[in-house]
């Protein structure tokens, strides 16, 4: 018979006792703590009253992994209902327990997103609700607002009908300017305040709370790629255009987001003009091949020429987790954020990064797809860096929790 964890028993029962009393609770769990099997455990044995119908919604890619967390559990239900954000339009407001896997993904501002506006619909029974994540508001506090107003018990639900009316005690609204026209910045939230307020509501675990023992060990391996593809990023700064000589394309960089995607993506040696994919350098996926040879790796990428590359290379690749996991024979290959949540990568023995993302959230996320409470070794983290491309630079800046930003690559750019 399945039995939760010690750790879990008792983040389960405070979780009851909020549920009980308030309808919503926010259960703030970092990864492969077990979020899931403590969200059924509670759905199973109740809070303000017995669940017999639930809906437990998530991201497409980890639905998988909820349905064998479900059967591993073996609890039963009238009607457990797992489905993806993009499908929520279907369902309907019968059930007495909604579960929000990634609740962040739903904290969309100042408008509400279409998934949150799909699960208001869905929660307009009155139905409790279970949020969940690991990063409640990774960019900014004010990412909390809609993540409650789902629910009709939502803390703020009795004064504030919408973000603009919360944002006025909650946020320090300033201008900023986004493609030459100036809007209300509401991302700068009273993070004391609105904490005061949701601590009530909010139950957290750590790994080291969970008991976990062995963490990322990351490593920065540089490769060198060919000079020609810097020369050509020296040619767009000062240029803003280059005719491609052995192609019949012309790349264009006159804008500063242009340039920005540009050399993030030379930097690993692929390119997108218009809707022609190609390859100009090969060296990192010649570097992963050998250096990885004879381990069980998953590897993340960036760009969609990235991963065309990756599958030439690794023809043996799946994208499924647990299939993955399920065999030895065979390499992870996903896009870092379509995959940086609900996937467990827990059986590799090294995560390799073909490039990095500009978010902040996509680091942190994609570093604990390899943990779980059972692992002694740590998990092996490698960043496949270019020696002198743009990859270092969004390193520096992710790792401290910051996106990397216009204003860090215009830096980049003046020390090239």
């Amino acid at each position: 018979m399945f039995q939760v964890r010690p750790e879990q028993r008792t983040t389960i029962d405070k979780c009851k006792i909020i549920l009980k009393q308030y309808g919503i609770v926010y259960l703030a769990a970092e990864i492969r703590v077990g979020k899931n099997v403590m969200s059924m455990t509670i759905a199973k044995e109740g809070a303000r009253r017995t669940y017999n119908k639930v809906l437990f919604a998530t991201k497409k890619g980890a639905i998988t992994g909820v349905q064998s967390d479900l059967a591993m559990t073996g609890y039963k239900f009238e009607k457990f209902t797992i489905t993806n954000f993009e499908q929520l339009s279907k369902e309907k407001p019968l059930y007495d327990l909604i579960i929000v896997d990634e609740a962040h993904s739903i904290g969309a501002f100042p408008k509400p997103s279409k998934r949150a506006k799909d699960l208001k619909e869905i929660a307009s029974n009155g139905a409790d609700v279970i949020l969940m994540s690991g990063t409640p508001t990774p960019e900014s506090k004010s990412q909390i607002f809609h993540q409650f107003w789902i629910s009709d018990f939502s803390p703020f639900a009795s004064h504030y009908s919408n973000f603009y009316k919360w944002a006025k005690e909650f946020v320090i609204v300033s201008k900023k300017w986004i493609s030459g026209w100036q809007i209300n910045d509401y991302s700068n939230a009273k993070a004391d305040n609105i904490d005061a307020v949701l601590k009530p509501y909010t139950v957290t675990l750590s790994q080291e709370q969970a008991g976990f023992h062995a963490f990322v060990d990351e490593e920065i391996m540089y490769v060198d790629i060919d000079p020609q593809v810097y020369s050509l990023m020296k040619i767009l700064k000062k240029n803003k255009v280059y005719k491609m000589k052995t192609r019949d394309e012309t790349i264009i960089a006159d804008t500063p987001v242009k340039m920005q995607s540009l050399f993030h993506q030379l930097s690993s040696g692929t390119l997108k003009i218009e809707d022609k994919y190609m390859t100009i350098d090969e060296s990192k996926i010649k570097y992963i091949k050998e250096q990885f040879r004879g381990k069980k790796i998953a590897i993340y990428y960036k760009f969609i020429e990235e991963g065309n590359l990756i599958r030439k290379w690794f023809p043996n690749n799946t994208e499924d987790p647990n299939e993955f996991n399920s065999r030895k024979d065979l390499v992870f290959v996903r896009q870092m954020v379509a995959g940086r949540e609900g996937v467990n990568l827990s059986t590799a023995e090294w995560l390799v990064m073909y490039n990095i993302d500009f978010s902040a959230t996509t680091y942190w996320q994609v570093r604990g797809r390899m943990q779980t409470k059972d692992r002694v070794a740590a998990a092996k983290l490698a960043w496949i860096f270019s020696r002198f491309g743009l990859e270092k630079s969004i390193y520096q800046a992710v790792a401290k929790k910051k996106d990397f930003t216009l204003e860090y690559f215009r830096k980049f750019l003046f020390e090239i």
